[in-house]
């Protein structure tokens, strides 16, 4: 009997001096769980700080390909076409009630320089006072002579193709041509003009 209440009394001082070695152990594992929870809460919020940061360079070296692209193409423009030389052929559209524009063809001393077939909504554009850069070229100083010929639907809906024809003198600097197309109300027909800006 003595035995068994000795073996009694060992196993409850066993299971008291269990108990309370693990009391202590509780508190630290709760106070490791939330050191490794704001851990990790750091860690992310460093994470997203490097993202943004990431993003800002991107977005940032979006912006200087972008305008290292500008640069490149308005130097690329200055070398192929330099002012001295420089023509440039535009195309605008008054009203259009009486024709239907489908494609431009443009000569330049009897040489095809530019032959453009337009969409709808290039048409429509043009229309609402848009102006469409239709040609650009390197002449020489000097007489030259230009052709454009007109294809489209005229009045009555009918295929409708005319020509224009302007002589220019070619000085030095840049040049630009306007190829206008407007409706003449009195004649109920379309009228296509070539001039020179100023």
């Amino acid at each position: 009997m003595t035995n068994k209440l000795i073996s009694l009394l060992l196993a409850a001082i066993f299971t008291f001096a269990t108990a309370a070695l693990a009391e202590p152990a509780a508190p630290m594992d709760a106070a490791s769980a939330m050191a490794d929870a704001v851990s990790a809460e750091a860690a992310e919020s460093a994470s997203r700080q490097e993202f943004r940061s990431l993003d800002q360079d991107v977005q940032s070296l979006k912006k200087e390909v972008l305008d290292l692209n500008r640069d490149l193409f308005l130097l690329e423009e200055e070398l192929l076409f330099p002012a001295n030389s420089q023509v440039a052929f535009f195309i605008s559209m008054d009203v259009g009630e009486y024709f239907d524009l489908d494609s431009v063809s443009l000569k330049i001393d009897g040489k095809e320089v530019a032959n453009y077939l337009y969409t709808a909504r290039e048409t429509d554009a043009l229309i609402r006072g848009g102006v469409h850069r239709l040609h650009m070229a390197n002449l020489k100083t000097g007489d030259h002579e230009l052709i454009a010929i007109f294809s489209g639907k005229g009045p009555h809906v009918r295929d409708y193709r005319r020509g224009a024809t302007l002589s220019f003198d070619k000085g030095i600097g840049a040049k630009y041509v306007e190829l206008e197309i407007t409706d003449r109300v009195k004649k109920q027909q379309p009228e296509f003009v070539i001039r020179e800006w100023e």
